[in-house]
């Protein structure tokens, strides 16, 4: 029997964080419950059987930590609070909504979305090494650079070492215009934009002059000894077998490394192994180390982003 039940929402901010943009979020909470949910100024109006009413409201409660502060919801959060009804996990969505990672410099809350991303979390601030793996847009990187920025500002570790292989350009680095920083600064980039969520871009040169922030291609780590650093290697899949034992052997005492990457994604001649495949088969048994597994499930950018890996996946089997 259909029916209907009211959500009196606490103001218009959190109405706004709730409904999400063009009410996209209204959208994807009916398509997971199949209740009809229509937002009249901060009301919110659920209709359906009782079972649809009775589930949407329960989803729509278990997010009120987010949109009652005025927070964003996003389709990740959606589908984890999904999941957490589903499997009986409320307390530990709880703790992942508290767990505040940082703040931006806009005042952006950041922090988990799903519960492999606080697994993997939870992962970098525990071990010494940790190797986050999935497709794009599941915040490996981003979220092994807020962890270490905060880590940084608060003198945890002397310097952040932000380094990876630099495969397109191979033996023409060289060749390239500018000095060292100019070459391999277009590889980086995705590291930069991170760190500027959390420090004022002005500030970032004068951290690198000072050694705090040390941005390198992988092949300048080889014979160096990292101590006392925050090491994140990004886009791992490209490297060599060689090139990964190398890195992973310079982990000097008080250090943390975080190794990023996506098997599916490797730019490496055919013939060449990844050196980040052949480590997963190698360690995978080694105490210390941790590794955290992502799927298009934990997506965390654009909806479209998710379907367009999942169509991949599908694809690819």
């Amino acid at each position: 029997m259909a029916g209907a039940y009211t959500i009196q929402l606490p103001d218009i901010p959190s109405a706004i964080a709730l409904a999400g943009y063009g009410e996209e979020n209204l959208k994807i909470l009916s398509r997971q419950t199949g209740a009809g949910l229509v937002l009249r100024g901060q009301e919110l109006l659920i209709s359906g059987s009782e079972q649809q009413i009775d589930l949407a409201a329960r989803l729509v409660r278990s997010l009120e930590n987010i949109w009652s502060k005025g927070n964003n919801l996003t389709n990740a959060d959606i589908l984890t609070a999904r999941q957490a009804l589903d499997s009986d996990r409320q307390g530990e969505l709880q703790d992942l909504q508290r767990d505040i990672l940082a703040k931006t410099r806009r005042g952006e809350e950041i922090r988990a979305k799903t519960f492999v991303q606080k697994k993997y979390i939870d992962a970098i601030r525990k071990r010494d090494l940790t190797f986050g793996i999935g497709p794009a847009g599941t915040g490996k990187t981003y979220l092994a650079v807020v962890v270490a920025v905060q880590a940084i500002l608060t003198n945890k570790f002397e310097k952040l070492i932000l380094t990876r292989p630099a495969v397109e350009a191979g033996e023409k680095l060289g060749f390239l215009p500018g000095d060292l920083q100019q070459k391999v600064d277009p590889y980086l980039r995705p590291l930069y934009d991170a760190i500027n969520e959390f420090i004022d871009p002005e500030k970032i040169p004068n951290l690198i002059e000072r050694g705090v922030i040390e941005v390198a291609p992988l092949a300048y780590m080889r014979g160096r000894t990292l101590n006392n650093a925050f090491i994140i290697v990004d886009e791992a899949q490209n490297t060599t077998p060689a090139q990964m034992k190398m890195v992973l052997t310079r982990l000097g005492f008080g250090s943390r490394m975080v190794i990023t990457g996506d098997i599916t994604q490797t730019d490496l001649p055919i013939h060449q192994q990844s050196g980040l495949i052949v480590a997963l088969q190698i360690l995978k048994h080694v105490e210390g180390i941790a590794f955290c597994e992502f799927t298009q499930k934990d997506v965390v950018r654009h909806p479209l982003v998710q379907r367009i890996v999942a169509a991949y996946e599908q694809y690819e089997k």
